[in-house]
Formats: C-alpha cells, structure tokens, sequence
C-alpha cells in the first residue's frame, strides 16, 4: 500500500467515530479495569484502519507491563522496550507526546525494539499517551501507553496521530469509570467482610459467656487475648472457638 492509496481523511474520522460508539455502547458498569483496558485495545484497532495490532503499555513506578493486546505474540515487542527501558512506548510514555515512526529509522536508539519489531513483520509504529484527566480529588494521572502496530511501511501518518489522540482522550472515561467501579466493589467486598466476621466474634463472644458465666466485655477480652497469644486474627479465633463447640 502506497500512502496515495490509503483511505480518505473523513473516512478514517468516520470510523474512529464509529469505534468510540461502539466502546460507549458496550462498556459496562460493572466492568472490571482489566477487561476495560482490553476492549480498548480491541476498540482501538478498530480506529485506526492500518493498526495490526494494539498493546496498552502501564507505566507506573513499579516495573512496566503490557495490561491488554489484540495480538500475544507482538508483546514481545513491548517486553524488549521494558527491558531495556527504552523504546516508543517508554518514550511517548515519559515524554506525554506521540511518537510515530517506520521500523528502521531508530536503530541506533532503540536497537532492541528494532530487532524484536523486524523479526515480527512490524513495519510501522504510533504509540500515544494514555492520561488520565484530573477528576473530584484525583489530580491528573498518567498511566502508560497506547501501542499501534503496522505490517505496512506507509501506515500512520499525522492524521492517523490526531485520530488516535482523540480516541485516548475520550476513551479514559471508559478507564475512569471502571476504577471507580472496581474500588466501589472492594469497599463492599471489605465491609461484607468486616460483618460476616462482626457475626462470628458475636457468636464466640456468646459461647464464652456461657461457659466462663461472665459479661460480654470480659468474653471479648478472652478472644482478643488468644488472639494475641496466638498471634492469628480475631475473626480465625473466634472461627475456632465455635468449631471447637460444635465438636464437643
């Protein structure tokens, strides 16, 4: 493919409108980060006509990883430049600026992602950054990379760049909301949690007061005395207090 035969300017717009449709209409509320950050990947291919592949790079202050792709086997793309600690993706991630560019124009600079995107029929590559906007009490927040892949020398261009851009940008709300869901579910999950074990201590501290004929406050002292003594939870003692009861 030629660049004179790539597609026309409106009908790439058209289909980046197209594929941000179809990631609002398909998120779901109770969707996890992980699975959101896939259909990202997956939405994102669909955006942009040349893209072959898509991987989403998570650049944090922990080691980098590569948290969605379209396409297992061009990971190992992403796995060199972590590696080595450089290459596109670490580059438009620590630069917050897009970086577009073919397969043989960096190979002094990022020798390792050259080979690796060479022995994989790579020919062209735009990785953009993935910011988080600032949102209530959370200050903006980047997050990584958005990694496009090319088997075509001619692929991505500058319109290609600003398409994508504008896909990450209105597609951080999809991330944002399932951060916003996964952490309503832990609360929940923890204050299940915290009442099933309310209801297990209830019912030692209850066992105990019969059989030592003394007050609840005196029978609380008990368990979170075994407790420390034992050096194990106090929900695990109380679990243990009730099992030892069921088989006397």
């Amino acid at each position: 493919m030629t660049a004179s035969d790539r597609p026309d300017p409106l009908v790439r717009l058209d289909e980046t409108t197209e594929a941000l449709g179809l990631l609002r209409d398909a998120f779901a509320g109770e969707e996890t980060l992980g699975d959101s950050l896939q259909r990202l990947a997956e939405t994102a291919a669909r955006a942009i006509p040349d893209a072959d592949a898509v991987t989403l790079s998570v650049v944090t202050t922990e080691r980098p990883r590569t948290a969605a792709t379209t396409d297992d086997r061009l990971v190992e793309l992403d796995e060199q430049q972590y590696g080595a600690d450089r290459g596109p993706c670490l580059e438009a991630a620590r630069s917050l600026r897009a970086v577009r560019a073919v397969v043989g124009e960096h190979l002094d600079e990022w020798p390792e992602f050259e080979a690796a995107a060479a022995a994989h029929g790579v020919r062209a590559y735009l990785s953009v950054p993935v910011v988080l906007a600032a949102a209530g009490d959370r200050l903006e927040r980047h997050i990584g990379s958005l990694n496009v892949y090319s088997r075509a020398a001619t692929a991505f261009d500058p319109f290609d760049e600003g398409l994508l851009r504008l896909f990450t940008v209105a597609a951080t709300a999809t991330i944002g909301n399932a951060e916003r869901w996964q952490r309503s579910r832990e609360r929940i999950e923890h204050l299940e949690l915290a009442l099933g074990s309310r209801a297990v201590i209830d019912q030692a501290k209850g066992v105990l007061m019969a059989v030592h004929t003394c007050t609840a406050d005196e029978a609380f002292a008990l368990l979170v005395q075994r407790s420390q003594r034992q050096n194990i939870k106090l929900r695990d003692v109380a679990k243990k207090v009730l099992g030892e009861v069921s088989r006397a």
